[in-house]
């Protein structure tokens, strides 16, 4: 009887719309949880049955069904944070976490170190990302982002990058006396440099004009700091010659000698390796190092050696580098975050905890580091808000009530209409 029918037909309806009213629910309990995604509720129509044939025609439904609970994947506002371990992405990809379900995946980034020194997240879910070398080389090794490099070794110095200009005015027949080198040099600069141990050495450089485009360089160390040496005096270490052209460009750079033998333990002979720039003869500018009619001056040195340094900060990068901050001025990569992106990430298995879990609608993931291969950016000290839009949830409780009501009225007039059959016996 077509009057049963349509109590299941409201029956149908009313459950349905409870369904919605608790998707709608669950989007605006979590207006506030960082990297959520609303859900959206799909209904399918059930069809009870044909009154022609299989071609189609007067077909009589049946109500509806939840046929699919699909989460938007929309890209939630970015806000900044105090926490310089809080994370954001801009864009496709969800952070990779390791726990006890195995890999799973999120795209709230409120992170923090654990005792160990691992990133995590509130649930104490390991962050993976791809571990740096000594040297702070990203590589393609998949790990917990671990801060396990508290303390960095000292490196001596390699080579220094001198840019100077050497006054094409000086006088040529001044004779360099060493016992002497201040008095007897056109011009002197000092240089930092640190020995094997990583410890400071201060020496000196001595420019001396022995010709038209033709300078002499020495470096000499304090006596006090070199094996066997006298203190009070200073001990010739390096030298070589620079050649200019007529357009007082660099031309040519010639070493005669280069050892360091530093005390207190540092490895003797050290070579340290002067650098004046590219010469025009290899292909070079020359403009390093130059020879103008002007003041000579020392414009700027820059050397690769540092101390030992022990951490004392970190931050992450816009590519989702974690880098350490070192008591000797030095920042080395340490690890960097890496992202998942999916094909259909609407297709993600919903695990609770904000984590979501592959599923084969979802496929399977591809993990590389951020803006690459369409993967989104990373912020840090910032957190990727709920996409959640109160008053358009409050726009659909609403809808979801007034449908909820308008099926129970179908079912209170089915039932009206049954009473009236009822009634038809007595009367």
């Amino acid at each position: 009887m077509g009057i049963l029918s349509s109590m299941y037909t409201g029956i149908s309806g009313m459950r349905g719309s409870g369904e919605a009213l608790s998707i709608y629910g669950d989007n605006i309990a979590n207006a506030n949880t960082s990297g959520f995604k609303t859900s959206r509720p799909e209904f399918q129509d059930l069809v009870a049955a044909s009154l022609k044939n299989p071609l189609g025609g007067n077909q009589v439904g049946r109500g509806t069904r939840l046929s699919a609970v699909t989460p938007l994947m929309a890209q939630g506002a970015i806000v900044s944070s105090d926490s310089p371990t809080d994370l954001a992405v801009s864009g496709d990809g969800m952070f990779v976490l390791m726990g006890r379900e195995g890999q799973t995946f999120t795209r709230a980034g409120n992170f923090h170190f654990d005792r160990e020194g691992k990133l995590v997240n509130t649930d104490g879910y390991h962050v993976q990302g791809f571990k740096a070398d000594e040297t702070g080389r990203i590589t393609s090794k998949l790990t917990d982002i671990t801060v396990d490099r508290t303390v960095i070794d000292a490196r001596p110095t390699n080579k220094v990058d001198m840019f100077v200009n050497l006054d094409l005015r000086a006088d040529k027949n001044v004779d360099f006396n060493p016992l002497k080198p201040e008095a007897t040099s056109q011009f002197a600069t000092g240089v930092t440099v640190y020995d094997s141990a990583g410890t400071p050495r201060t020496v000196s450089m001595f420019f001396n004009k022995t010709g038209d485009g033709e300078w002499t360089w020495r470096v000499m160390a304090k006596g006090e700091d070199l094996l066997d040496g006298k203190p009070g005096t200073m001990v010739e270490q390096a030298s070589g010659k620079l050649l200019f052209d007529v357009d007082g460009r660099l031309n040519e750079v010639v070493t005669d000698k280069n050892r360091f033998s530093f005390n207190k333990g540092a490895l003797k002979d050290q070579e340290i390796e002067f650098n004046f720039g590219k010469t025009k003869v290899k292909g070079g500018d020359g403009t390093q190092c130059t020879q103008y009619g002007t003041s000579s001056e020392a414009y700027k040195t820059v050397q690769d050696g540092f101390s030992t340094g022990t951490l004392s900060g970190m931050t992450f990068n816009d590519d989702g580098t974690l880098t350490g901050v070192y008591s000797n001025g030095q920042t080395i990569a340490l690890s960097q975050v890496a992202l998942a992106k999916f094909e259909n990430p609407e297709g993600l298995f919903k695990m609770g905890q904000n984590l979501y879990r592959e599923s084969r609608n979802s496929g399977v993931p591809t993990v590389g580091a951020p803006e690459l291969g369409g993967r989104g950016k990373v912020s840090s000290k910032s957190l990727e808000s709920s996409t959640t839009d109160i008053a358009n949830e409050f726009i659909n409780l609403m809808s979801a009530q007034h449908n909820f009501q308008a099926n129970s009225r179908v079912i209170r007039v089915a039932d009206d209409l049954m009473q009236e059959v009822l009634n038809l016996k007595r009367s």
